[in-house]
């Protein structure tokens, strides 16, 4: 059974999901009647095939257990993307696994940090909760050395959300951190261990408006390769094309590469 923390993610999910749906793309009217965006829970129940008594019990946190069915039929009628159904299962507790309980992190930098000096593009390692772990001598002379930080502050959407210098490094900021924070959301849905989540997510909701602000808008992505545009303190601007390598050992972790681009 879903504690409440559990239940209210699983509840404001399925409602900002059902509010992006057009009435009209399911053949019902979008007259002026309707005091909220989207779909009324009846008509999403109706296009899912699926109880309403049952959906309305799942969107408002009551503490119920429905079938893999039932969630398979709810996020097609949702047109949720992949990441998107994915994370659903996850909160709802159904098929998906959780994630492994994060490795400690001096474990983690000791065994993988021979793999990123090995690395001649910049690059480092993360966790899930997006906590840098490590990193290479190219990744330092291309953005700065992380060790400046304490610890406890080598956190991605600590540092883009807190730290000027981080924020002015990223041009296209607003669409990074969107992303970001879709991935962590992902990761979040599936920890094993979500109380040293739930605490950084306390703690950014607590100084940060554009954190809470995206943070509430439930967004999941699963995307992780990409064209991303960095400022370099000593290079300027530059494109690079970011890889994630995924060491087979401790599949939490995750090794950023960047490449750079030339056209």
């Amino acid at each position: 059974m879903l504690d409440q923390g559990a239940r209210s993610e699983l509840a404001d999910f399925l409602r900002l999901r059902r509010a992006r749906l057009a009435p009209a793309a399911f053949g019902f009217p979008a007259g002026r009647t309707r005091r909220k965006p989207g779909l009324r829970r009846e008509e999403l129940a109706a296009a899912a095939g699926i109880g309403l008594t049952w959906y309305t019990a799942l969107e408002q946190g009551k503490p119920i257990q429905v079938s893999a069915g039932f969630l398979d039929n709810l996020a097609g009628a949702l047109q949720l993307s992949e990441a998107e159904r994915t994370h659903l299962f996850a909160l709802a507790q159904h098929r998906l696994p959780p994630l492994p309980t994060m490795p400690k992190p001096d474990e983690a930098a000791g065994r993988l940090q021979p793999v990123l000096q090995a690395i001649a593009a910049p690059a480092y390692l993360r966790n899930a909760r997006f906590d840098v772990l490590g990193w290479n001598d190219a990744n330092t002379a291309m953005f700065g050395n992380f060790a400046v930080f304490p610890p406890e502050e080598r956190n991605l959407l600590r540092l883009i959300f807190t730290r000027d210098y981080h924020r002015r490094s990223m041009p296209d900021w607003e669409g990074d951190a969107r992303a970001l924070v879709a991935r962590f959301r992902l990761n979040f849905g599936q920890a094993a261990d979500a109380a040293i989540f739930q605490t950084l997510i306390s703690d950014l909701n607590a100084v940060s408006a554009d954190f809470r602000r995206l943070w509430a808008a439930h967004d999941v992505s699963d995307a992780g390769e990409g064209v991303t545009h960095l400022i370099s303190p000593r290079h300027g601007e530059r494109r690079f094309r970011h890889q994630v390598l995924l060491p087979e050992a401790m599949p939490d972790l995750r090794i950023i590469v960047f490449l750079p681009e030339t056209a």
